[in-house]
């Protein structure tokens, strides 16, 4: 357990200061934000693995309504409270230091769950199930998760991430997941590569170049693995990636 803890600790310097802590994009964001409603007048938000708050922040101002930002990282909550407060948005973003996979939030009082990239975390079966008590009849879950694209996989690729995350899924097996959980898909969106690259991946290598130098062995073995996820990225791109689950509880 220490060993682990001392990995994600590396982990979150190597992701320090970055403004995204994994692949996003505030216009492509946006785009599901426009086809998902009606909503109440001021919804209730909740963002789950929220990390330094690209998509809260983005919420608070699309929505002009409270966001619950969760995440376990305390340093990437106090990058978050200082960008809300220089953003003029502090007054919508709560910031709770919480286990998204353990809330003691009444059931239906989230009108719309965000979650990107930090369902893995829990698992997206497991995930799903914890947070539909969450979400009133009706209510809207927008989650990002790596998914496979297509059925053969290259050694190379499988090997890494079968080791990484070990229940990374189909499409069509989350689409499944989800509908067991108590959710309609209403659509699904694969993220593009190259917002992978422009958002996250390229920032991360300046990041790396940064910190190369440091003699932390613990550092260096995350390193080495971004650089290996990075380089397959480069050459599968096609073969797996984000898609964003666009959900309704019912």
């Amino acid at each position: 357990m220490e060993q682990q803890t001392v990995y994600i600790d590396a982990l979150i310097k190597l992701h320090g200061g970055l403004k995204r802590q994994g692949p996003g994009d505030e216009d492509f964001s946006r785009r599901i934000l426009d086809g998902l409603r009606p909503f109440p007048v001021k919804p209730r938000i909740a963002d789950l693995g929220c990390g330094t708050g690209a998509a809260a922040l983005l919420l608070a101002e699309y929505f002009h309504s409270s966001v619950l930002a969760v995440d376990l990282a305390s340093a990437f909550l106090a990058e978050l409270r200082v960008e809300a407060r220089s953003r003029g948005l502090d007054h919508l973003i709560t910031v709770i230091e919480a286990d998204m996979g353990h809330l003691d939030w009444p059931d239906a009082s989230i009108d719309l769950l965000w979650s990107e990239g930090a369902a893995y975390n829990l698992g997206f079966a497991c995930a799903l199930r914890l947070w539909r008590r969450l979400l009133v009849d009706g209510g809207k879950a927008v989650i990002s998760e790596m998914s496979w694209f297509a059925e053969k996989i290259p050694p190379a690729v499988s090997v890494f991430w079968n080791a990484a995350y070990p229940t990374m899924a189909r499409e069509r097996d989350n689409i499944a997941h989800a509908e067991r959980a108590g959710f309609k898909v209403l659509a699904t969106h694969r993220l593009p590569s190259a917002l992978w690259w422009s958002n996250y991946y390229d920032p991360l290598m300046r990041r790396v170049d940064e910190i190369r130098a440091v003699v932390d062995p613990v550092m260096q073995s995350v390193i080495q693995e971004t650089e290996t996820e990075m380089d397959l990225f480069r050459q599968f791109s096609d073969l797996y990636g984000y898609t964003f689950y666009i959900l309704e509880a019912h």
